[in-house]
């Protein structure tokens, strides 16, 4: 027996820009797609950068007012963006704690979060300026465009509004 594709296999992935869009809704938590690259098109991030932006955006977003909403942050396996994830909160109500994280992290002076041997598996495999690097430029792209309707654009790449 072959299981079901899953959601996000069901996403055309040849029309997704960098942006935030819902990934998916399940009840009371919501899955945004923290996109940063453009799918399929030769350029990804290294290892290096995931996880230190992973390390930062953890820490500022947990921090944040809705802190005790955020389910989990992690990196995405293709290596184009981020999963955030949410109880009880809107895109529209995240989007502003999104910014507000990545200006964090732009500005952000003083060492890595979690960059010990006892706080990390790969401790060693962590940089601030790889992780500002990252999220400056995804800042620059979300600041350019108001936030859309959060939903994936259809059929042919085209420039989706955040």
């Amino acid at each position: 027996m072959n299981p079901a594709p899953i959601q996000s296999f069901q996403v055309d992935h040849d029309s997704i820009t960098p942006g935030v869009y819902i990934s998916r809704q399940d009840g009371d938590i919501l899955t945004l797609d923290l996109r940063t690259r453009t799918p399929n098109a030769g350029e990804y991030m290294d290892n290096l950068t995931m996880h230190s932006v992973e390390h930062l955006f953890a820490t500022y977003i947990r921090s944040s007012a809705i802190g005790d909403r955020v389910i989990y942050f992690g990196p995405m396996g293709c290596q184009t963006g981020f999963y955030l994830c949410v109880r009880g909160l809107s895109a529209a109500e995240t989007y502003p704690y999104i910014l507000q994280t990545l200006r964090q992290i732009v500005a952000h002076t003083g060492p890595m979060f979690g960059a010990s041997r006892k706080e990390c598996g790969n401790y060693r495999n962590l940089s601030v300026a790889a992780g500002q690097a990252e999220c400056k430029a995804y800042l620059a792209l979300l600041e350019e465009h108001a936030p859309g309707d959060f939903t994936y654009p259809q059929g042919e790449r085209e420039r989706k509004k955040v």
